[in-house]
């Protein structure tokens, strides 16, 4: 059996080639890890067995939300992160990403943040929508960008969302609704 047969695959994307390759040493003891330094790089690597994606939002030949969007419109369902050195803004309320990072980040950050990513990857679509908008909101405090009418749409969403996903709870047991995130990566 191959690495990639029997551990997920991660692709990382940043137009910086010794950092998209620093990811991929973090990420090798535990995943089978492919490396992208550009937008159309990236799309070349994507295929149906990425499970995650470390996408860079700033690149040259195509923005992160570019291979974002040309991820999701082929279907793909590999969960994302947007690492990235550019601080959030309103603009990402909207972006159909799973998490957001803001470079710089730790081994053990990185580590942490794929972990996350694929244990969610488990979970219903009201909580992986949950969870994305939660980062969003997060990502958008820590900006100090609270103050738009597109903060408060995202909080309402992220209440309306919060509500089906406490119904979906209460068909659960407490043993599976409050399962702690599995063991720790190597």
């Amino acid at each position: 059996m191959t690495n990639s047969e029997t551990q997920p695959t991660v692709l990382a994307v940043d137009d910086e080639p010794d950092l998209a390759e620093l990811y991929g040493v973090y990420l090798e003891s535990a995943y089978d890890v492919r490396i992208a330094t550009g937008g159309e790089a990236a799309l070349a690597e994507m295929d149906a067995d990425v499970d995650v994606v470390l996408l860079d939002r700033r690149m040259p030949d195509m923005s992160g939300h570019e291979v974002l969007a040309a991820i999701r419109d082929a279907g793909y369902d590999a969960r994302i992160a947007m690492l990235t050195a550019v601080e959030p803004d309103v603009d990402i309320v909207e972006m159909p990403f799973d998490d957001y990072k803001t470079k710089p980040v730790t081994k053990a950050d990185l580590l942490a943040l794929v972990e996350v990513l694929l244990y969610r990857a488990e979970f219903d679509d009201h909580s992986q929508e949950f969870f994305a908008l939660a980062s969003k909101k997060a990502a958008l405090e820590a900006a100090g960008t609270t103050d738009s009418e597109e903060y408060r749409e995202l909080v309402e969403r992220l209440e309306g969302v919060r509500e089906r996903v406490d119904e979906t709870l209460d068909h659960l047991s407490a043993r599976d609704a409050f399962v702690e995130v599995p063991g720790s990566v190597p």
